[in-house]
């Protein structure tokens, strides 16, 4: 286990979005907030931390792109996955989701450390992955 804070993680390669929603719902559990998380990986895509961006209210949660990075870069990671709730229970990702996501994309284009997903995370098993979508 790699511990980053008080976040947990299993040094395990994510090759697949179930895999990212499956670990960050193990972390954030049934959190009445947003909660986003941002899963630091190896140059093999294994985990090496997990890192507690940001913690918001229950419609929103502030995060600027340098507080997703600033732990990727002092890590040395060579890619990572964004990870958070809506405890709505709806996975759908809003518009300020679509936005936040493309910023850490270019962030992570200009720093070379690139987002290979966001996982937005639902109730029960649900999730949306930007990257399944096509649009990361």
């Amino acid at each position: 286990m790699i511990r980053d804070g008080s976040v947990l993680a299993e040094r395990q390669v994510i090759t697949q979005s179930a895999q990212a929603a499956t670990l960050c719902r193990s972390i954030i559990g049934q959190n009445d907030r947003e909660e986003l998380l941002a899963l630091l990986l190896d140059a093999k895509h294994k985990v090496s931390a997990v890192h507690s961006v940001s913690v918001g209210s229950l419609t929103f949660s502030i995060v600027h792109p340098r507080e997703a990075f600033k732990a990727a870069i002092l890590s040395n990671a060579a890619a990572l996955i964004i990870a958070h709730n809506h405890p709505s229970g709806d996975p759908t990702p809003s518009q300020e989701d679509r936005e936040l996501t493309e910023r850490l994309k270019q962030a992570g284009q200009l720093l070379g450390i690139p987002v290979l997903d966001h996982v937005v995370l639902g109730d029960g098993e649900r999730y949306y992955s930007f990257a399944d979508h096509g649009t990361l």
